[in-house]
């Protein structure tokens, strides 16, 4: 892999997390102390996590791998999460904010498929060379968090009773944007084409034989009666 594409693959998985990180951690907090979430609210919000996980295949398999550039796909989801990540961040109350929060998870969730998938299209040999680009996905996560608490001081008790909190959407939504418009510049990732299916019987051919040999003392799992 020529070391301008490794740089740009790390540059790419260094907001990529950054963007996760800058929010969800104090997530939580923003809920309960900001928006007087309840329990069973907060679990909502955090629930569209598993949502957003649920949802990505479909994205994935049935869209980006068949009709778009993966490159294509990550900004352009970015780039919606841009605008979704402000939402969120003028959002007043959780019936305001939980929409937002569900787009976004279901726009984001299949962008860590993305990434990946830009960048293994890239490498001659993905055991060796992934770990170095994918590290800088940690670092962007670690670093959004420290930006918080030491940089922005928006998680310290004055901070979070004034609604700094709200400010790390704002983060997130500028790193967001930053990405998604950084994304139409990487390598070229077209889809993949389909590989035809080595020709077969139909199953109305099997299933009849299936059945057959199941009823013969060779193949069956138990002796005849």
């Amino acid at each position: 892999m020529k070391t301008i594409t490794k740089v740009q693959l790390s540059f790419m998985m260094f907001p990529e997390f950054f963007i996760w990180g800058s929010w969800f951690v104090t997530l939580g907090t923003f809920l309960g102390k900001n928006l007087s979430a309840n329990g069973l609210e907060s679990a909502s919000v955090f629930s569209t996590q598993s949502y957003g996980a649920i949802i990505a295949p479909f994205i994935i398999g049935l869209i980006a791998d068949k009709y778009f550039n993966a490159e294509r796909i990550l900004g352009i989801l970015h780039l919606i999460g841009a605008g979704l990540m402000f939402m969120m961040f003028k959002a007043e109350s959780v019936s305001t904010f939980y929409p937002y929060v569900f787009g976004y998870m279901v726009g984001y969730m299949p962008t860590l498929a993305l990434v990946n998938s830009v960048s293994f299209r890239q490498m001659k040999d993905p055991e060796k060379e992934f770990s170095t680009i994918r590290v800088w996905g940690t670092v962007g996560w670690i670093l959004a968090g420290l930006s918080i608490s030491y940089l922005f001081h928006w998680d310290s008790e004055e901070a979070i009773a004034g609604g700094a909190l709200k400010n790390t959407f704002a983060m997130g939504g500028i790193a967001s944007l930053i990405l998604g418009l950084y994304s139409f510049t990487l390598p070229k990732t077209p889809r993949l084409k389909p590989v035809k299916a080595a020709a077969s019987a139909p199953s109305w051919v099997w299933m009849p034989l299936s059945c057959w040999l199941t009823k013969t003392s060779s193949f069956s799992s138990y002796p005849p009666s």
